[in-house]
């Protein structure tokens, strides 16, 4: 069940747990005040640790996502270098 925000006449913020069919607006209190429900943005997703990889919540999970590395066959050859200048002393 969730848990619901209310902010009571003082200004002081509680939390009530009601079925998302039964959420009223209003909540009275035991000293008789009345705090009124508050709509609250929700929570960000958040991931951290080291339990998370790459191939997480991916379009294709099994799938290896990083970039590949070239192998030995396929190396295009590297470009000439270009002629030093000779040195003078």
């Amino acid at each position: 069940m969730p848990t619901y925000e209310f902010r009571t006449p003082d200004g002081t913020i509680i939390e009530r747990i009601f079925k998302i069919s039964e959420v009223p607006e209003t909540v009275e209190l035991p000293d008789g005040s009345v705090a009124t429900r508050i709509i609250s943005g929700g929570a960000g997703l958040l991931f951290k640790g080291s339990g998370f990889y790459i191939t997480d919540y991916g379009k294709d999970g099994k799938k290896d996502q990083r970039p590949a590395a070239p192998s030995s066959g396929d190396a295009k050859p590297a470009a000439p270098a270009a002629p030093s200048a000779p040195k003078t002393e």
